[in-house]
């Protein structure tokens, strides 16, 4: 096709309708916005977490903009991803996204800091995310091509960036787990690439979410204060970020990291770890 034949329109570029998605971590803060910019754009949908209560009031949100279903599973277990990507199979047949969302932390002193805090963190975080998709290769598989690659797009942090400060409580496990899983990402594009699936990850800074709440409550002067743009994210940033790696525009991006968080990651940060 001639360059003068080109569709550039922002209609053509970002389009994801038809497509299929799983999303884990769904039911709430970024997950729960991702998966709605992608029902509104028409994607189907299955969102999981843990908790059916959860899953049920989210699914409950999310139905008004399009084809949904919520499916509660653990996915720190083989059983409970065997479970979900069965469920997967049965409602969406292909998968076109895979978006690698559900996390948790821990914060506390290092002397303080528990074995099975790190452990719970790093399994979720990191263990968890690898195996799912390696799981979840055939699935993914069955809707990839070269002109339209299948997509995993791992949701890490800019804490696995740079060392966080701002929230004044070490969280070892969560940084940690964040930087291994953005090389993760890495390895996985390089080995699912020929495959013809792209792998992803965001790093997101501070956005309102469960996580944050704490941190907003005592330090968001310092937030703020840290990061060059002087705000926090709103959601249409993480949904925007969504939506480019899972459209057309993205097929071409592989193996990245990509910040979404104001420039904080490359901040000097306004106090020193010792001032509270």
């Amino acid at each position: 096709m001639s360059e003068s034949n080109l569709d550039f329109s922002a209609s053509k570029l970002f389009n994801l309708e038809g497509m299929t998605a799983l999303v884990t971590g769904g039911t709430s803060g970024l997950g729960l916005i991702m998966a709605k910019a992608y029902l509104q754009n028409g994607v189907k949908v299955l969102i999981t977490s843990r908790r059916q209560k959860k899953c049920d009031m989210a699914l409950r949100e999310l139905s008004e903009y399009g084809e949904c279903q919520a499916f509660a599973a653990d996915v720190t277990k083989a059983d409970g991803r065997s479970k979900l990507l069965a469920r997967v199979e049965d409602y969406l047949g292909v998968l076109n996204i895979l978006l690698n969302n559900a996390g948790a932390n821990w914060g506390a002193s290092l002397e303080d800091y528990p074995d099975e805090g790190f452990a719970k963190v790093m399994d979720t975080n990191l263990n968890a995310v690898f195996s799912l998709t390696r799981d979840a290769v055939p699935l993914l598989s069955k809707a990839a091509s070269a002109a339209d690659p299948a997509r995993v797009i791992n949701i890490g942090s800019m804490d696995g960036l740079h060392v966080p400060v701002v929230q004044r409580v070490p969280t070892f496990a969560y940084s940690a787990s964040k930087a291994a899983l953005h090389h993760l990402t890495r390895a996985l594009a390089v080995e699912l690439g020929p495959r013809h699936i792209t792998v992803n990850a965001v790093a997101p800074g501070f956005f309102e979410s469960r996580m944050t709440d704490y941190i907003f409550e005592h330090y968001f002067e310092d937030i703020e204060a840290d990061c060059p743009l002087g705000r926090i994210g709103q959601a249409e940033e993480m949904a925007g970020i969504a939506v480019y790696l899972a459209s057309r525009a993205g097929n071409y991006t592989n193996g990245a990291v990509i910040p979404v968080d104001g420039g904080t990651n490359v901040s000097k940060g306004v106090k020193p770890w010792t001032q509270s």
